[in-house]
């Protein structure tokens, strides 16, 4: 529980009393010790994810600086897969633990325990028919580097997502570390404000397009905006 009351307040841009306010309400994830509240860094992520709220990489990454953006790298390793079946979430969640994508050294049953375990605890739909399913401890499954697999849904699924919107797209994160999982789930919640990719995600485009669109977006994160796509002449 290494985040206070000040630094939460500074990430999301709020006073220290309103961050204190959500904490007793339990409207934030928060711990009490000896009468002061303290934050959890994956919680506090996830928690900012669900909300559609923006946060600082820099805070979450304690000061230090990021090696260069690699979602698109990620995502390669991971896989971009159209049709994935399943008609209830733990269908879904199966269905994902046996895509080629999975690291190789992680066990497949395990993966579908875990990712189910964490969907008991809350609902990882973050709206707009997005869902980020993960094990809660990254460092159980061991994996070497950072991969993330995107699965289209052959159907539409009810995650329980804020919105009431059923899920269409997955997003399934493995990571080394904790601090590993921090960058990797800011440099998505960074690329799916943008509108260029949810069109993309929406109409289940192929893959090249998809791969695309966040090398962009990796480069944005260190040059500037990213431009809209060039609209077709005629």
């Amino acid at each position: 529980m290494d985040l206070s009351v000040r630094d939460v307040a500074r990430l999301l841009s709020v006073s220290e009393r309103t961050v204190s306010r959500w904490a007793r309400q339990g409207t934030i994830p928060a711990h009490s010790f000896h009468d002061q509240y303290r934050f959890n860094r994956v919680e506090l992520q996830e928690w900012a994810a669900s909300q559609g709220r923006r946060v600082s990489p820099k805070l979450f990454s304690g000061g230090a600086p990021e090696p260069p953006p690699a979602l698109a790298l990620a995502l390669e390793r991971g896989g971009i897969h159209h049709g994935v079946a399943g008609r209830t979430k733990a269908d879904v969640l199966r269905a994902l633990s046996r895509l080629p994508g999975v690291p190789g050294a992680v066990d497949r049953d395990l993966l579908y325990q875990l990712l189910l375990g964490r969907e008991s605890l809350a609902s990882t739909a973050i709206g707009g028919g997005i869902a980020v399913p993960h094990a809660r401890d990254p460092l159980v499954l061991q994996v070497e580097g950072p991969a993330v697999l995107l699965g289209f849904l052959r159907e539409p699924v009810d995650f329980g997502a804020l919105d009431g919107e059923p899920v269409r797209v997955v997003f399934t994160l493995f990571t080394p570390s904790i601090r590993e999982h921090l960058r990797t789930i800011s440099r998505l919640m960074f690329s799916l404000h943008d509108a260029e990719l949810r069109r993309l995600l929406q109409r289940q485009a192929p893959a090249e397009l998809i791969l695309a669109r966040v090398r962009q977006l990796d480069r944005a994160r260190v040059s500037g905006p990213v431009p809209a796509p060039a609209e077709p002449e005629g």
